[in-house]
């Protein structure tokens, strides 16, 4: 789609929510969850990509979501 919007549906309202993962070995055993990452995800049909928290701005990840 060339004028932004989902790529699966063409919506263009998003959200946006944090999550954070444990990653491998004693960090998963001691469920440590240093892992953080934005959620943008289509209001319409919930098509979602994860963002590294660490490396962008919650504003500049929509922007990339919508193209």
């Amino acid at each position: 789609m060339t004028n932004g919007g989902c790529i699966k549906c063409g919506h263009t309202e998003a959200g946006q929510k944090e999550i954070a993962t444990s990653g491998t070995g004693l960090s998963k055993m001691f469920d440590v969850q240093h892992n953080k990452f934005m959620v943008v995800y289509c209001k319409n049909c919930g098509y979602c990509e994860l963002y590294n928290k660490n490396t962008s701005a919650a504003s500049n990840i929509v922007d990339l979501f919508f193209g």
